[in-house]
């Protein structure tokens, strides 16, 4: 029986909207209340992984910043971090500044963004249907290089670049390659989602990557906290969608993705279950976990 299991959120275990279905919700709880442990392993700052963590009861342990943070909810502590530094963190900002493109940096507590565009609107439109406090926290500032300066904030966990045009996108990319130090996440296609305006449905599209301090991703953190635990690689089960699982599907005892993951990750997975619209974490639970 699986011991660990490690879930993404978007496009994964959130639909299309950022919601999380019954039926996942559901098995989430049942297989948590065994004494598994379920730990969201995302992309996202602390306080949003942290919130959806808590209501589906799946408060041991989660991973943030693709990998960047192990929390602990007993202790209420960080006990694992690889965060980028101030310094580099200014070094790529100076670059999308001086070409304007559109990115943003995620601190521990809070996205710090211009404008309510990209990644960041899907985010703020997830915060109108929860309540305050556990909205992720979406800091509009006028420029965004002066306000890293000016805080005393030495740590961060990533930084996201958006971009329409793949021409621009690229060359960006090929720019913030040149600084020592970072991972960049290898993405070569747009993302998509789904917003409700109403009764209307708006789509976005766009480049998007997602830089973070050397040696980040999420097997790197779930190797720390099983090897703490006293768990083996192959007792972990990890359900992804994206590149930036690729180190969990692949070093996991079973790696699961879901139809809707990119064609790249086809290749890496063990199992393919139904997409994030149909259920598709309930269904990989439901079909290899014990239910004893």
């Amino acid at each position: 029986m699986f011991k660990l299991i490690a879930i993404d959120l978007d496009g994964t275990l959130l639909n299309s909207y950022g919601e999380v279905s019954e039926a996942n919700r559901k098995a989430i709880e049942k297989f948590a209340k065994k004494g598994i442990y379920i730990v969201l392993a995302s992309g996202r700052a602390i306080s949003s992984v942290k919130s959806l963590a808590r209501d589906l009861g799946a408060d041991k342990y989660m991973i943030s910043g693709n990998g960047a943070v192990v929390f602990d909810f007993e202790k209420n502590e960080i006990i694992y971090n690889r965060f980028l530094t101030k310094k580099q963190v200014l070094e790529i900002a100076k670059i999308c500044e001086e070409n304007s493109i559109f990115y943003n940096v995620y601190s521990e507590d809070e996205i710090i963004t211009k404008a309510l565009n990209y990644n960041v609107l899907f985010y703020h439109n997830e915060n109108a249907k929860k309540n305050e406090k556990n909205r992720t926290n979406i800091n509009i500032v006028e420029d965004i290089k002066k306000y890293i300066e000016a805080s005393n904030k030495e740590n961060y966990l990533k930084i996201t670049i958006c971009e329409e045009n793949k021409v621009v996108f690229n060359s960006i990319i090929r720019k913030i390659k040149q600084i020592n130090g970072l991972d960049i996440l290898d993405t070569a296609y747009m993302s998509r989602k789904v917003i409700k305006n109403g009764t209307n449905k708006v789509p976005i599209s766009y480049f998007y990557t997602e830089i973070t301090n050397e040696n980040v991703n999420k097997w790197s953190a779930i190797d720390f906290l099983i090897k703490k635990l006293g768990i083996a690689p192959k007792d972990v089960m990890a359900i992804g969608d994206n590149i930036n699982d690729k180190e969990m599907i692949i070093n996991s005892g079973l790696g699961i993705i879901l139809r809707n993951s990119s064609p790249l990750m086809k290749i890496y997975a063990d199992v393919i279950v139904s997409d994030n619209n149909s259920s598709g974490v309930a269904e990989a639970l439901n079909l290899f976990i014990d239910d004893e």
